[in-house]
């Protein structure tokens, strides 16, 4: 399945919106610096679709704020 995500780094606090079925904005307060950012939008949504860490691969998107995650 392919879900895309913007992302919002170095924010106050953190949200999972839903924007559509298959389209979210996430926003998180690591820096998006060292991948930080990228690894815990990773965590997110492996969380919210119950599905492991490991099987979520960002597929596009690696030095932007708009993704497409796979998983």
């Amino acid at each position: 399945m392919y879900v895309k995500v913007r992302v919002k780094a170095n924010a106050r606090r953190e949200e999972f919106e839903k924007v559509s079925e298959t389209s979210f904005k996430i926003s998180v307060r690591e820096k998006a610096q060292e991948d930080a950012a990228n690894r815990r939008v990773v965590e997110l949504v492996a969380a919210h679709f119950k599905v492991p860490i490991k099987s979520v691969r960002i597929i596009r998107g690696h030095r932007t704020s708009s993704k497409v995650l796979s998983f």
